[in-house]
């Protein structure tokens, strides 16, 4: 696990000390070593977190055997030792060896005998950047799920990469005009979806995609795509999805347990992270150590199901509780983890948990995926409810209704008034959290920021319920099954919710403090054969994560889990009107949303307005414009 940063450029564009700045300017996501490549128009910068091989000569930038070929890598390729033993196995020189015992020198050597179709081969996650010395051409590469993030800058001649935005913000020359369509996007998500960033010439390579760039230009491809995974053989018996999902679990959590340094496991007592350290816990030869965070208002703490699920696993448990003081200590390294605008707040627990551990170990595993790829969140039922004829026929006048009603049912209000959505897909995500509607951004935002078509980069899942995918050697179009709603929007989060907002939080918090964090159920064997599992097995007679929870109960009695589902979530609501009231004051001041020009101070202030007036739904709405309000203070 490592940051890395680097540029091509055919005309002098960039320094050797623009590539020291940039890659000491991630120093946080690799203390142990940095090293550096630079022949005049590519450079090369790397920050090492010693995770497989500490040795120096693991080090990077790694050249290849042959000379041709220079490597700067972030991740882990959990498969390597295996790939390492088919290339050593074809190799015409008898004699072949690797000169080191880490992932980074198999990659190389793969790329450098296999070229960019190796990708295929590589079980991990994984940004990668390789120069190839002789084309004077450069390749970037991103994991299949997006778990390790790649920046890249481009306006037509010269490309600059990283790890995260601070890295390329350290070159003077790079362009940081803003993209007006991220800020609508941002107020909608609570993120800003890859491909963009919140800065125009500024992007995310999606994942499972790699970009090549060389004098000629730049061109991107996608080598995976999770709908040509889509099978129309459905899996429909029980006992076969439990024996094949449960092998694939433990393969995976056994592959990403390789480490040379100690290891751990986020453990909120919830099934995803739970079932994780049971098979963790079965598959160590040394005692599992488990962490977690409990908060001080009740409401919101869960950390007593976390220690009864250690205990009964044997683990050396840790936890922290959290106070609203932790938290506000923390509001200023959000927004240095995070660079651009993102309104997820449990980012502060999950800071915490990662400062915690970071005392105990260097790599932990969590839990991320489960809930997309097995119909754990509310937003699936709602999914489900919408798209039932009934409602469709009652939903407006429901909506009328409710809007008239306590703060619960006004919240209820909003998901059902779909009238005016772009999107249900996204609609659905935001009004899961209790952001802004399409129709709300309209009045919220100056209209040079909320003009029409803002959401274009989201496909209309509403008219692509059958998937079809063109087969090119024979120029023909493959109808894969129909999705039912709750798979539409699972598969919805698992292109964007996932990547581009809670990989992004686990990346930037556990590199915050140089924690490397793995997430086994997004190992791409596992995702392939979970969207294909009958949606019975994951929702079954009103219980979600079904058959995961059957695997589960195998490990931990069911009594465990038996209480509604809680989200990894600071008790914000409570804390915006007493303790954190500061926030408001300062960041929702009119007078400063007014001189930033980007959002329409009556409807701010009706919103606080609002809120302190018994619209307690709205405290989401109100912590995203802050994190916006911070953002253009710091950065405009």
């Amino acid at each position: 696990m490592c940051g890395i940063a680097g540029f091509l450029s055919f005309s002098d564009q960039f320094s050797e000390s623009d590539l020291r700045s940039m890659t000491n300017r991630i120093s946080h996501r690799g203390p142990d070593a940095d090293g550096y490549y630079f022949d005049g128009q590519c450079g090369l910068g790397h920050r090492r977190l010693s995770i497989i091989d500490l040795s120096d000569r693991a080090n990077q930038p790694m050249t290849s055997a042959d000379g041709r070929y220079v490597i700067v890598y972030n991740g882990e390729v959990y498969n390597f030792q295996e790939i390492g033993a088919r290339i050593k196995e074809y190799n015409t020189d008898a004699d072949y060896k690797f000169r080191t015992s880490s992932d980074t020198e198999v990659i190389l050597e793969g790329f450098a005998k296999y070229g960019i179709e190796f990708v295929h081969q590589l079980n991990g996650m994984f940004a990668i950047a390789i120069y190839d010395t002789y084309q004077q051409e450069l390749y970037l590469i991103r994991d299949r799920m997006g778990i390790k993030p790649l920046f890249y800058y481009w306006d037509g001649s010269k490309l600059a990469f990283a790890s995260e935005l601070k890295s390329l913000m350290q070159i003077p020359k790079i362009n940081r005009d803003i993209l007006p369509s991220s800020i609508a996007d941002f107020l909608h998500l609570g993120f800003i979806p890859a491909p963009n960033t919140i800065y125009k010439n500024i992007f995310k390579l999606y994942p499972g995609s790699y970009l090549r760039v060389d004098a000629k230009g730049l061109q991107t491809s996608k080598y995976w795509n999770i709908k040509q995974r889509l099978s129309n053989n459905i899996i429909h018996d029980k006992e076969e999805a439990l024996v094949k999902l449960s092998d694939l679990l433990m393969s995976s959590v056994q592959y990403q347990l390789k480490s040379d340094v100690p290891f751990g496991v986020f453990l909120s007592g919830g099934i995803d992270s739970s079932l994780v350290t049971a098979q963790a816990v079965g598959l160590s030869s040394v005692k599992v150590n488990t962490f977690s965070i409990g908060f001080e208002e009740n409401s919101h703490n869960e950390s007593e199901y976390a220690k009864a699920v250690a205990t009964h696993l044997g683990t050396n448990h840790h936890e922290f509780i959290v106070s609203y003081n932790d938290a506000i200590a923390l509001f200023e390294s959000i927004f240095d983890a995070y660079d651009e605008p993102n309104a997820d707040s449990s980012i502060i627990p999950t800071m915490l948990v990662s400062k915690l551990a970071k005392k105990y170990i260097t790599v932990v595993l969590s839990g991320e995926g489960g809930d997309e790829l097995f119909f754990g969140y509310g937003s699936y039922q709602w999914a489900r409810r919408l798209s039932s004829p009934w409602m469709s026929t009652f939903r407006y006048p429901m909506s009328m209704i409710m809007s008239q009603m306590s703060s619960r049912y006004q919240r209820i209000a909003h998901m059902l008034d779909t009238r005016k959505a772009d999107n249900l897909r996204s609609h659905i995500l935001s009004q899961e959290q209790y952001l802004f509607s399409t129709a709300e951004i309209k009045a919220l935002a100056k209209p040079e920021f909320s003009r029409p078509g803002f959401l274009n980069f989201i496909e209309n899942y509403e008219f692509d319920s059958v998937l079809a995918e063109k087969d090119t050697l024979k120029g023909r179009t493959v109808k894969v099954r129909k999705l039912n709603a709750m798979e539409q929007q699972a598969l919805f989060d698992i292109q964007y919710y996932l990547p581009d907002d809670l990989l992004t939080k686990v990346d930037r918090s556990s590199m915050q403090y140089s924690l490397e964090a793995r997430v086994p159920y997004l190992d791409h064997r596992v995702v392939e054969f979970a969207i294909n599992i009958a949606p019975e097995l994951k929702y079954n007679l009103g219980i979600s994560k079904y058959i995961l929870k059957q695997i589960l109960y195998k490990y931990v009695p069911e009594k465990l889990f038996i209480r509604p589902k809680q989200g990894f979530a600071i008790p914000l609501n409570k804390w915006l009107k007493k303790e954190m009231k500061y926030l408001i004051d300062e960041f929702l001041d009119p007078d400063l949303i007014e001189k930033q020009g980007v959002l329409n101070v009556n409807y701010t202030e009706r919103l606080k307005h609002d809120f302190f007036n018994g619209k307690d739904y709205l405290y989401n709405r109100i912590w995203l414009i802050i994190t916006l309000s911070k953002w253009l203070k710091t950065n405009t």
